[in-house]
C-alpha cells in the first residue's frame, strides 16, 4: 500500500463484500476493496489501455500526470457510498443474519453506536452508486466526476441526485438529523460525516490532489471511457477466482476473524495480475513500403489496387475513415489487415474488431484473422487474446481449440481469456464477430460503458457494410459517430455502397470527431468511379477513382435473362440447362420456397444442396464445408450439381456456379449473387464458357410477388427491373447501376414508382423513428453522464438487445430431439444419454416466426415441459437455461396447436399450417 494519509480504525471496520462459504463467516474491509480497485485501475491506464485512447483522455484532461491523478482517485473513491448505515446494514443475500449481526458488532465498537438498533424507513432509496455521486458532489466533486462514481454499477440515472442526503439523511447519518449544519445532533452522525470525509481526503492523498478544486471537470464522451474504465477495474477487483478455478486466486474475502491490517494488499495484487494473465498489449509495428507487406505476410505479390491503397493509407496524415468500394475478388480482405496494421501504428491503438453481417461470415474471417493475428503474435513474442462474437462461437471448432491464457506458459501465441465473457467480451483485444456487436454501441443498454471502452482501443473494421438495412444503419450511423469522437480508426468495406451511404458513413464520423457537420456538396460525395477509394483524413476527405493496371482482374460481361415460371417448370428448365453438365446455383428470397424448389429437384436424378437458417448448426456447417470441397476455390467440382440457398448463399461463402438463378433483389444485392457466379478461374463445360443470369420473379413492371415483396421494398424492386438491362458489364457497370437505383433524386417516369417511393420513404421514416427510441443520444458537450442511457433497454438480455438493433421480432431458439419409446435421441441417432451435453447443445435451432402468437407464453410452456423431462440441464454448463421441443418417430411436432413442425437433415425445419377440423 502507498504511503499516504492513516486511515482510522473507524474505516478499516467498514466492510464492502459478506457471505458464508460452508459454515465459514468471510468478509473484505471496504478500504482493502477500494484500495484493490484504485490499483487494478492504475494497472489498466499502464498497460492495458492503448495508447491512442491514452493520449485521446489526456487531450481532454491535460497532460498524462494529470490523467493518471483522476484515474486513481476514481478507483480508490468509487464504493465511498458505502460508508453509510444504510449499505452497511444491509442483509446478506443468502440471508445469514447471524454474520450480519457480527459485522455490524463490529461497527458498534468502533463507535457507530446504536447500528444495531436502527429501523431506516428506506434504505434502498440511496444506492451505494448513487450514494458516492452525493457525497462527492457534497464535498465539491465536480458533476462530471460525480457522475461516474453514480454510473459505476451500469447506469448513471437521469438525473444528478441534488436533493438525495437531504430526503434521505438517516441513510447517510443513521438520523434525520445533518451534521453538516445542524448544531445538536446525535454524535453517530457526526461520526459518519466524518469518516466519509476521511475516505475522501484519503483517496485526494492517494491521487496526489491538495484539494478538491484540482479535481478536473470532462466532457461526456471522455466521462464514458473512463467509467468504462473504473467498471473494468471494479469487477476485477470484486472478482475473488478466475472463472470456477478457485485454485487461481484473484481478489478473496479474508475470515471474520481477520482485519484490513492483516491483508498484504501489494502482494495481493501482483498475484492477482499475474493470475489474470490477460497478455501484453500489441505495439504495431510501422508497416515498410520497400518491401511489398502482402509477399511478407501471404506470399504473393500486391495487386494494383491492393498497392495503390496501401500507398494512400501510408501518405495519410490523420486517418480516420477508410472506405474501400471494389469487386469481388479483389484481395479486400488482405487489404484490411494491412490497413489494420497502418491504422492501429498511425493511431496507436492495441486491437482490432472486424464485425461481419452474419454468423456463417464471421466463423469463414475469424480463421483468416486468426492466421495473420498468429503472425503478429510471434512478430512480437507475446500472446494476445482473441475473441469470437457471435452467439455460437461456442461451438466453433477452431475457436474452442485455442489455449487458454492460464495454462500456457510459452509466448508468441493466440490464446482466449476466460474472463472476457459476457459484458466484458468486448473488452479483449482481438475481436471478429456479428455486426451487432458493433451496433449495440449505440443501444440504451446497461453497462453499455463497458462496450465503448472495448471499441475505443481498436482498429474498427466492418465488411458487407451493404448487406445492413436502413433500420440497422441508423444504429451504425450513431456507433459511428461515437468512434469519431475516440479517433478511433475505420476500415470500412463493400463491393456495391450506394453514394448515400457513402455519404452518411464519412459524415457520421466527421460529426462526431469534429462536433460539426461535413459539407456533402464536395465532388467527392458524387464520385462514381469503381473501384473507389475514400479516405477522411483529417478534415478533409481524399479520394482515388483511378488505379493504374487495374485490367489484372479480366472485364466479364454477364449476360442477363428475366424469367417468369411456375416451380415445375423452373425446376425442368434448371435441368435442362446443366442436362450436359454444370452447377447451378439457386438464390431465392424466403426459406419456403428453397425447400418447395428443393423437393422437386430431390425427384430428379442429379444432385442437391440445399443451404438456408432453418438447419441444427451442426448440419448447416457440415454442408457449407461439403460446398467449399465441392465448388469453392481449387475444389474437384462434380460433374453435375444444383446448388439451392437463401441469402446465405448471397453472403458466406467462396462458391462459383456456372449458371445462377436469382429472384429479384435490391440491385447490390443482385450483384452480390452475381458475384457467385464465375467467380473462378477454372475451366467449364462449353455452354457455360460466359456467364449467365437468369432473374426469376418479374411478373411484370412493379409486381414481384408477395413473398419478394415482403422481404424487400417494392421501391428499389422496381428500380432495379427498370434499370436491369440485357447484360451488365463487370466490375464497370456496378457503381453506375447501384446508384442509379439508390439515388432517389432522378426517378424515371414509371407508372406506379411515385406510389412506391412514399411508401420507402414512409418506412424509412418509420425505421428511423423507431430505432431513436432506443439509440443512445450523439456525443454531448454536457459534462456529465445523466441522461445518456435513459431506461428504454436497461434490463435486456442479450438476445433481446440484438433483435432490437436488427429490429427483428423477438425470437426462440430450441434444442431439437427426437423421442422414440420413451427414450431421447439427437437427430442423428445418438443415444442423449451416451452424449455429451455439449453436443446436445449443439442441436439448435431458431423457431420460425410464424409461430410466435404469444411468444412469452410460449417459452413459458418450453420451460415447464424442458424442466419436467430434462431437470439435469439446470446444472450443466451448456444447457442451462436452454428450450427443448421433442419430435416424434417421424421427425414431426405441434407447435401453438396451429402449425406442424418437420425436420429432415435434407431439407431442414418446415413449417406447414395444420387444417382446420371445422
Amino acid at each position: 500500500m502507498e504511503k499516504g494519509k492513516e486511515i482510522s480504525l473507524k474505516s478499516k471496520s467498514l466492510w464492502a463484500k459478506k457471505r458464508t462459504e460452508d459454515g465459514v463467516w468471510l468478509w473484505l474491509p471496504l478500504m482493502a476493496h477500494l484500495i484493490d480497485t484504485e490499483n487494478t485501475i492504475g494497472w489498466l491506464l499502464n498497460h492495458w489501455l492503448s495508447e491512442g485512447t491514452k493520449s485521446w483522455l489526456i487531450e481532454g484532461i491535460g497532460n498524462e500526470d494529470e490523467l493518471r491523478k483522476l484515474v486513481k482517485f476514481l478507483g480508490i473513491i468509487h464504493d465511498i457510498g458505502k460508508a453509510t448505515p444504510a449499505f452497511q446494514t444491509i442483509p446478506s443475500y443468502n440471508g445469514d443474519r447471524e454474520l450480519d449481526n457480527e459485522l455490524v458488532d463490529k461497527l458498534v465498537q468502533s463507535k457507530f453506536v446504536d447500528l444495531d438498533q436502527i429501523s431506516l424507513s428506506s434504505p434502498r432509496k440511496s444506492p451505494h452508486a448513487m450514494a458516492g455521486e452525493a457525497i462527492l458532489e457534497d464535498l465539491g466533486v465536480p458533476e462530471s466526476i460525480g457522475s461516474i462514481i453514480g454510473g459505476h454499477h451500469g447506469d448513471a440515472g437521469e438525473n444528478p441526485p441534488y436533493n438525495q442526503i437531504n430526503d434521505y439523511r438517516a441513510n447517510y447519518y443513521q438520523h434525520d438529523k445533518d451534521p453538516r449544519s445542524d448544531n445538536n445532533v446525535p454524535e453517530v452522525c457526526k461520526i459518519w460525516r466524518n469518516v466519509q470525509k476521511e475516505i475522501f481526503e484519503y483517496g485526494l492523498s492517494q491521487a496526489g490532489y491538495q484539494s478538491v478544486k484540482d479535481i478536473p471537470d470532462i466532457n461526456q464522451s471522455r466521462a464514458v471511457v473512463l467509467e468504462g474504465l473504473l467498471i473494468t477495474a471494479d469487477w476485477f477487483a470484486s472478482s475473488e477466482f478466475l472463472g470456477s478455478d478457485r485454485s487461481k486466486k484473484l481478489f478473496p474475502l479474508i475470515s471474520l476473524d481477520e482485519t484490513f491490517d492483516d491483508i498484504d494488499l501489494q502482494a495481493r495484487f501482483e498475484n492477482a495480475i499475474e493470475t489474470w494473465n490477460i497478455g501484453e498489449n500489441w505495439e504495431p509495428k510501422k508497416v515498410s513500403l520497400d518491401e511489398d507487406p502482402y509477399q511478407k505476410r501471404w506470399g504473393f505479390n500486391a495487386r494494383p489496387v491492393q498497392r495503390v491503397i496501401t500507398e494512400t493509407i501510408d501518405q495519410a496524415n490523420d486517418p480516420g475513415m477508410v472506405i474501400i468500394e471494389a469487386p469481388m475478388g479483389l484481395g479486400k480482405t488482405e487489404i484490411s489487415l494491412v490497413a489494420t496494421e497502418q491504422l492501429a501504428y498511425a493511431t496507436k491503438r492495441s486491437g482490432l474488431f472486424w464485425g461481419l453481417p452474419t454468423q456463417a461470415t464471421s466463423n469463414a474471417m475469424f480463421n483468416r484473422v486468426l492466421s495473420w493475428l498468429e503472425t503478429l503474435a510471434k512478430d512480437q513474442n507475446e500472446n494476445f487474446p482473441v475473441k469470437l462474437l457471435h452467439g455460437k462461437a461456442q461451438f466453433n471448432s477452431d475457436y474452442e481449440n485455442l489455449p487458454n491464457a492460464s495454462n500456457i506458459e510459452d509466448t508468441g501465441a493466440v490464446v482466449v481469456n476466460d474472463w472476457f465473457s459476457g459484458k466484458k467480451s468486448t473488452l479483449a483485444n482481438f475481436t471478429v464477430g456479428t455486426i451487432d456487436m458493433l451496433l449495440l454501441m449505440a443501444l440504451k443498454q446497461k453497462h453499455l460503458f463497458l462496450r465503448h471502452l472495448g471499441f475505443s482501443g481498436k482498429v474498427v473494421v466492418i465488411d458487407e457494410v451493404h448487406a445492413y438495412d436502413s433500420y440497422m444503419s441508423q444504429y451504425l450511423y450513431m456507433a459511428i459517430e461515437w468512434l469519431g469522437a475516440y479517433r478511433v480508426p475505420m476500415v470500412i468495406l463493400s463491393a456495391t455502397l450506394p453514394k448515400e451511404k457513402r455519404q452518411e458513413l464519412i459524415a457520421s464520423y466527421y460529426r462526431g470527431k469534429y462536433r460539426k457537420s461535413l459539407d456533402l456538396n464536395e465532388d467527392w460525395a458524387k464520385a462514381q468511379a469503381y473501384p473507389l477509394l475514400t479516405v477522411l483524413d483529417g478534415t478533409e476527405v481524399k479520394q482515388v477513382t483511378h488505379f493504374e493496371g487495374h485490367s489484372d482482374q479480366k472485364p466479364v460481361t454477364l449476360e442477363i435473362e428475366r424469367i417468369n415460371l411456375e416451380d415445375e417448370e423452373l425446376v425442368h428448365s434448371i435441368l435442362s440447362e446443366i442436362a450436359k453438365g454444370g452447377v447451378a446455383g439457386v438464390i431465392v428470397n424466403t426459406v419456403k420456397r428453397a425447400q418447395a424448389l428443393a423437393e422437386l429437384v430431390d425427384k430428379e436424378d442429379v444432385e442437391l444442396i440445399l443451404l438456408h437458417s432453418a438447419f441444427l448448426a451442426p448440419e448447416r456447417t457440415k454442408i457449407e464445408k461439403y460446398l467449399q470441397s465441392k465448388i469453392g476455390k481449387n475444389a474437384v467440382r462434380p460433374k453435375k450439381m444444383v446448388v439451392i440457398g437463401t441469402q446465405v448463399l448471397e453472403q458466406s461463402l467462396d462458391i462459383d456456379f456456372d449458371v445462377l438463378y436469382t429472384d429479384i433483389s435490391p440491385m447490390d444485392l443482385l450483384l452480390q449473387r452475381a458475384g457467385r457466379l464465375h467467380r473462378h478461374a477454372i475451366k467449364r463445360p462449353d455452354k457455360f464458357k460466359d456467364p449467365k443470369l437468369y432473374v426469376m420473379g418479374i411478373e411484370s413492371m412493379g409486381n414481384y410477388g408477395a413473398g419478394n415483396e415482403a422481404v424487400y421494398e417494392k421501391y428499389l424492386l422496381m428500380k432495379t427491373d427498370y434499370y436491369l438491362g440485357d447484360q451488365i458489364k463487370l466490375p464497370h457497370d456496378i457503381s453506375n447501376l447501384v446508384q442509379a437505383v439508390y439515388d432517389r433524386e432522378n426517378d424515371p417516369e414509371v407508372e406506379g414508382l411515385e406510389e412506391a417511393k412514399d411508401e420507402f420513404e414512409t418506412d424509412l421514416t418509420d425505421s428511423e423513428r423507431k430505432a431513436k427510441v432506443f439509440r443512445v443520444k450523439r456525443p454531448s458537450k454536457r459534462n456529465n453522464l445523466h441522461g445518456w442511457l435513459g431506461d428504454a433497454h436497461s434490463k435486456v438480455d442479450d438476445q433481446k438487445a440484438q433483435a432490437a438493433v436488427r429490429d427483428i421480432k423477438e425470437t426462440i431458439e430450441v434444442i431439437l430431439l427426437q423421442e422414440k419409446k420413451g427414450q431421447t435421441f439427437l437427430l442423428d441417432g445418438r443415444d442423449t444419454n451416451k452424449c455429451l451435453d455439449k453436443e446436445i447443445a449443439e442441436q439448435i435451432i431458431r423457431l420460425p416466426a410464424a409461430v410466435y402468437y404469444d411468444v412469452d407464453k410460449i417459452i413459458d410452456a418450453l420451460e415447464t415441459s424442458t424442466r419436467k423431462y430434462f431437470p439435469r440441464w439446470d446444472s450443466s454448463k451448456w444447457l442451462k437455461g436452454e428450450l427443448a421441443v421433442k419430435l416424434d418417430e417421424d421427425f414431426n411436432t405441434t407447435i401453438n396447436q396451429s402449425w406442424n413442425l418437420n425436420y429432415s437433415p435434407k431439407f431442414g425445419l418446415k413449417l406447414t399450417k395444420k387444417e382446420s377440423n371445422e
